[in-house]
């Protein structure tokens, strides 16, 4: 197994970790229910499904 020649610094390090911070999904409101959702995702609105403000999926019961 290969091993490192030289200690990695943590400027070198700490470069490389600077894309693996938690980021917080964005966030749109619905025109036609004014509900909460996450963009490009379908969601759930008294057991109908919708999806970019449309009903794609509407609960029978």
């Amino acid at each position: 197994m290969a091993h490192p020649k030289r200690k990695t610094s943590s400027t070198r390090r700490d470069k490389r970790r600077t894309h693996d911070k938690a980021v917080l999904p964005t966030l749109s409101r619905c025109s036609a229910t004014d509900t909460v959702h996450r963009r490009h995702t379908a969601y759930e609105v008294d057991s109908n499904l919708y999806y970019n403000g449309k009903l794609m999926i509407e609960n029978k019961a």
